[in-house]
């Protein structure tokens, strides 16, 4: 295939393009880290596993921005930086504050009425994580990819689309996230669980994004939801336990979608709200 022809079939097919390449870059780069290990025949160390993320997170990265100037040139990547660039309404930061108050809330309540194991931990350092996470991250998924899904269905439909490929995105690392790792048994039930709450997550991101127009917005708005998890995460679960604090967070933000769409419904957005300034790739 030439030049010519794969950009065509990029500009022609830019939501299915985004993903392959996203999920080439980041899967191959993790399999990459993981690959020596495999070969010598030996179990993968944790800080191997860890160290697979970083590497992943170059795909939904350097996808958004491929594909940003395949399909809208140098004035969509102009866009795209101006996006980076603005919060909206200062209101929205309020958002900020959800992730951490969620996952604190319903560690708090299992600790209360389960176990005490279920204590928040206390690793503030991981909101540097998130930081990292959010900004590379948020340049694909939020800068290319939910716009252009949302010009072809409605803002719910694309935002749970993209939150169901979001959370399968992390498969390759699923076993290094969280405090019980590796998950064994419990492998499948947490990926549910975690793919439960991203899909929510993400929702929750459209939204903001969809009133303010504000690629840094989600880029902030997803630093505090990986960094929430990373710095409260219980230290002493077992992967069992794991599964069922990340399944009761998964319900509490399943719980604000639903009321986000009884009060803005299925555009995400109120009429004359600054949805008109979040444009479609």
């Amino acid at each position: 295939m030439t030049s010519k022809s794969l950009t065509s079939l990029m500009q022609r097919k830019p939501v299915s393009s985004y993903f392959v390449q996203t999920y080439v870059i980041s899967w191959l780069g993790a399999f990459t880290v993981a690959a020596p290990h495999w070969v010598r025949g030996e179990a993968l160390p944790k800080m191997s596993g860890l160290m697979m993320f970083p590497v992943m997170l170059l795909g939904p990265n350097i996808a958004g921005i491929v594909m940003t100037g395949t399909t809208s040139g140098k004035d969509g990547l102009r866009d795209l930086l101006g996006r980076m660039s603005r919060i909206g309404s200062r209101l929205w930061l309020a958002t900020l504050l959800l992730p951490p108050a969620l996952v604190v809330g319903v560690l708090f309540l299992l600790k209360t009425l389960v176990s005490p194991v279920f204590s928040p931990n206390r690793f503030p350092i991981g909101f540097a994580f998130g930081c990292v996470a959010g900004f590379f991250e948020e340049i694909g998924w939020t800068g290319f990819a939910f716009p252009a899904m949302r010009s072809r269905q409605s803002a719910i439909g694309a935002a749970i689309s993209l939150g169901l490929l979001w959370g399968l995105w992390h498969a390759p690392v699923i076993d290094y996230l969280g405090s019980a790792t590796p998950h064994g048994d419990y492998w499948l039930p947490f990926l549910l669980a975690f793919t439960a709450a991203m899909m929510a997550m993400r929702v929750l991101i459209c939204w903001i994004y969809s009133n303010t127009g504000s690629v840094l917005l989600a880029q902030l708005v997803h630093a505090s939801s990986t960094g929430a998890l990373a710095t409260f995460s219980p230290v002493g679960v077992t992967a069992q336990q794991e599964v069922l604090w990340y399944a009761l967070y998964a319900v509490a933000l399943w719980a604000v979608v639903l009321a986000v769409l009884m009060r803005f419904g299925p555009t995400l957005t109120h009429l004359g709200s600054g949805a008109s300034n979040a444009k479609s790739a």
